[in-house]
């Protein structure tokens, strides 16, 4: 597939709307799950009923991209989602270990790619700014070996909430943040440990540079477009307005065939599909960046390998539960599971895949039984050890994150012994120069 354009991402859904007849007689289907009597009328809701009314039906990625970053109602602008008191805790809420250990896979391949004298750690959707803060710590304690490295910190936040949010997890104090609403890059301050940071609405207004490249539970929340295989070929999955039902949004099949459909894969045997044109728009984007000027990109999040069909529909999370996806748009948040099979044809051979493994086994090579070891000797205080076993056990454990989530990585051709072009960790064999996660962590 060739290179994705911005611009054709972005004119899919209106393409669509083009090429399909006002009067539908695509197949119907519910939500799955009925409506609750009492549940509300949000105003995104309203929103997006006045949108089909005036339209016609929309697809799943305008849905998510409404309902989650809609400048008046979305998701992630008005609302703090993550930690106790939000709908989802990730994994830098719930165990500091998390992110020291990413901190020590970033310093691993900085040193095993020749100790670059400068890099930046560049971060996509950073939450709260938790993993950012646990890293930069780990940066700190290991100044001696980073201290000839000039280092930067890049942010790439849409909400304007999460990114004060951000900022109040990173900033010194004593350094006011620079502001300007109308630049690339809106802020900039000084972080605690005195590295520079910024942040952007982009990934394209990052500087380009030797980078390592962060994204957590990123890609998921990317708009997907879904597809079902009818006799008469693959049909795309809209939402529209049940008429059944007053103030209820349903699933249909579209009537014909849909520009998205390009994003298929030939010889597509599953009968359901999810893809993501923006998530190819960010891999690209990563694999230039570091084929040409070195670093890596390191993402974790809920995912397959292109197996999995529709993911989407039971994937709303709301007050730490899941939830319909179709009921009161924006009081929760909406996610799909990442395609890594997906992410890999996008690199387009640019540079080197690896994985996905599992979160379980990712952090068990990282060292994760040594650290917590650790840990647990320097505490007496019973409580902190229980907090540490029970984050410990929810990072790893099967049936908790330990094997839901999973790690992916794109590095230079020339970091692995081979130069292969993929590498599937699960299968891969030991070599001298290991990246560290995807095999046992080994200081050099």
């Amino acid at each position: 597939m060739g290179v994705l354009s911005r611009a054709g991402v972005g004119t899919l859904c209106a393409a669509a709307r083009a090429v399909i007849p006002c009067l539908w007689r695509g197949k119907c289907f519910s939500s799955g799950k009925e409506l609750a009597e009492n549940s509300p009328v949000t105003p995104m809701l309203r929103h997006l009923m006045y949108k089909i009314k005036s339209t016609g039906p929309i697809t799943v990625a305008e849905y998510m991209r409404e309902v989650l970053t809609n400048p008046a109602k979305g998701y992630y602008v008005h609302h703090d989602m993550l930690g106790e008191k939000g709908d989802f805790i990730t994994s830098p809420e719930i165990s500091q270990i998390f992110g020291e250990l990413l901190g020590i896979w970033f310093i691993s391949e900085w040193m095993a790619t020749g100790k670059s004298s400068t890099f930046q750690l560049v971060e996509l959707g950073p939450g709260r700014g938790t993993l950012t803060g646990d890293i930069l710590r780990v940066f700190s304690q290991l100044g001696s070996v980073l201290k000839n490295s000039d280092i930067s910190v890049h942010l790439v936040e849409v909400s304007q909430r999460l990114s004060e949010i951000q900022a109040i997890t990173l900033i010194e104090e004593n350094v006011p943040l620079e502001r300007n609403a109308g630049s690339p890059v809106y802020m900039k301050g000084v972080t605690k440990s005195g590295l520079p940071i910024s942040w952007y609405r982009d990934i394209q207004d990052v500087p380009k540079g030797y980078s390592f490249y962060l994204a957590h539970e990123f890609f998921d929340v990317l708009p997907v477009h879904k597809f079902q295989k009818t006799p008469q070929g693959w049909r795309e999955v809209f939402i529209d307005i049940d008429p059944q039902v007053s103030d209820k949004l349903r699933f249909v099949l579209a009537p014909c065939a849909t520009p998205a459909e390009a994003f298929i894969r030939s010889g597509e045997t599953r009968d359901h599909v999810e893809v993501c044109p923006d998530a190819g728009v960010i891999i690209q984007e990563l694999s230039q960046r570091i084929a040409r000027a070195g670093g890596a990109a390191l993402i974790a999040d809920y995912g397959h390998d292109g197996t999995k069909t529709d993911t989407f529909r039971v994937r709303g999370f709301c007050g730490h539960k899941l939830h319909d996806v179709l009921i009161a748009p924006g009081t929760a948040d909406l996610t799909a599971d990442v395609d890594f099979s997906y992410l890999r044809r996008m690199a387009q051979g640019k540079v080197a895949s690896l994985g996905p493994i599992t979160q379980q086994m990712f952090l068990k090579n990282m060292g994760i039984d040594v650290r917590l070891k650790v840990l647990l000797g320097n505490s007496d205080e019973p409580s902190t050890r229980q907090q540490l076993l029970q984050g410990y056990d929810m990072l790893m454990n099967s049936k908790k994150m330990g094997e839901r989530f999973n790690f992916f990585a794109l590095v230079p051709h020339q970091r692995l012994p081979d130069g292969s072009h993929q590498m599937n960790a699960r299968k891969s064999n030991p070599s001298p120069a290991p990246v560290a996660g995807f095999d046992e962590l080994a200081w050099r």
